[in-house]
C-alpha cells in the first residue's frame, strides 16, 4: 500500500516531525510513504502540481497539510475525482470532500496561551502578535484566539502586529522593524515557536526584553523555556498529527469507517511541566489511534 504524505516546507521543525511521524506510522502498519514537500515553502501553486504528480502515481490513499484555505482547491477536486481517498491534517482546504480532518483547535490555542500570558502580566502591559500572511490557515485562528483572549484583560494592550511568515528570519527581521517605532513591549504573542526564536532574536539585539509565548512544542523552544527565554509554548504535536493523518489514510484505504474530524487537545508547556516533552522527535512517543479516538473531539 503506497501513502502520499503532503507538508507545506522544509523549513519549519514541526513539518519535519509530522514526516517522522508519518513514517513512523507507515513502518509500523507496512506501508509505504512517499513524501512531497513544495521547494518553495508554503507554495500553494506547487503543492497543487505535486498533487497532480502524486495522482499520476496512484496512491492509495493521500494525507495532505493544505499550504493555502483556497488555492490548492481545484487540486483537492481532482483527488476526489480520482476517488483515491482523501485525510486533512494540520490545515485544510475548503473545497472537496475529505474522508478525515486531524487537528487541534486553532483559536482555542491562542486564546488559552494569551490569558496565560496576560495572567503573568498581571493583566496590565503591551503585547505584539507576530503572526503569518492573513490568509494562513492556521495562524488566522490562533491570532484571533490571542485577540479573544485579549480582549478580557482591559489593561492589557496590543500595540503592534507583524508578519512573521511562520520562519525565524523574517520574524527577526519584522520584530526589529517594530521595536523601531515601539517604546515599551512587555509580551509577545507568536503564533508558532519559529516566530517565537525570531523575535527574540530582535529583542536581544536592540538590548530589550519581554515575555515571549510560541505555539507547537518544537525541541528548540522546549529547550527555550527550560532556560527562561520563552515563557511558554503550546503542544500542538505535529508528530502525532502526521502519524495519524497516515494511520488514518491507511484505515480509509481499507475501507474502514472514521471520524469525520478528530480534534486532539493541547497543553500549555511552561518550565513546571517542560520535562514532559524535553526529548528529540526522535524520542517522542506517538499518539496511538485508539487513543486519540479516547481523548479527542470527534464528529
Amino acid at each position: 500500500m503506497k501513502i502520499a504524505v503532503f507538508t507545506k516546507n522544509r523549513l519549519n521543525p514541526a513539518y519535519g516531525a509530522a514526516r517522522l511521524g508519518a513514517e513512523r506510522a507507515a513502518a509500523r502498519l507496512g506501508v509505504q510513504v512517499t513524501h512531497y514537500v513544495p521547494e518553495v515553502a508554503d507554495d500553494a501553486a506547487e503543492q497543487s502540481a505535486l498533487l497532480e504528480r502524486a495522482l499520476a502515481d496512484r496512491p492509495d490513499a493521500i494525507a495532505l497539510a493544505a499550504v493555502h484555505p483556497t488555492q490548492v482547491n481545484a487540486a483537492v477536486r481532482k483527488v476526489n475525482a480520482a476517488g483515491i481517498p482523501l485525510v486533512g491534517f494540520i490545515s485544510r482546504s475548503d473545497a472537496g470532500k475529505w474522508d478525515c480532518f486531524i487537528g487541534a483547535d486553532n483559536r482555542r490555542v491562542g486564546a488559552e496561551l494569551a490569558a496565560y500570558l496576560c495572567a503573568r502580566l498581571s493583566g496590565n502591559g503591551a503585547v505584539v502578535i507576530v503572526g503569518a500572511a492573513s490568509d494562513s490557515i492556521t495562524s488566522i485562528d490562533r491570532t484571533s484566539g490571542f485577540r479573544d483572549a485579549v480582549a478580557k484583560y482591559p489593561g492589557i494592550r496590543i500595540v503592534g502586529t507583524c508578519n512573521g511568515e511562520y520562519q525565524r528570519e523574517p520574524a527577526r527581521r519584522e520584530m526589529a522593524r517594530l521595536l523601531e517605532g515601539v517604546a515599551h513591549i512587555d509580551g509577545v504573542l507568536a503564533a508558532n515557536d519559529v516566530m517565537a526564536l525570531g523575535a527574540i532574536e530582535a529583542l536581544q539585539a536592540a538590548g530589550r526584553s519581554a515575555l515571549v509565548i510560541g505555539v507547537n512544542g518544537t525541541p528548540d523552544a522546549i529547550d527555550a523555556v527550560k532556560r527562561g527565554i520563552i515563557l511558554a509554548t503550546a503542544d500542538f504535536s505535529a508528530l502525532n498529527l502526521g502519524a495519524l493523518a497516515t494511520e488514518c489514510a491507511v484505515l480509509r484505504a481499507r475501507g474502514e469507517v472514521v471520524p469525520r474530524e478528530i480534534m486532539l487537545p493541547v497543553e500549555i508547556i511552561d518550565r513546571s511541566n517542560v520535562g514532559i516533552w524535553d526529548l528529540p522527535y526522535e524520542r517522542r512517543a506517538c499518539l496511538e489511534w485508539d487513543e486519540a479516538l479516547r481523548i479527542g473531539v470527534k464528529r
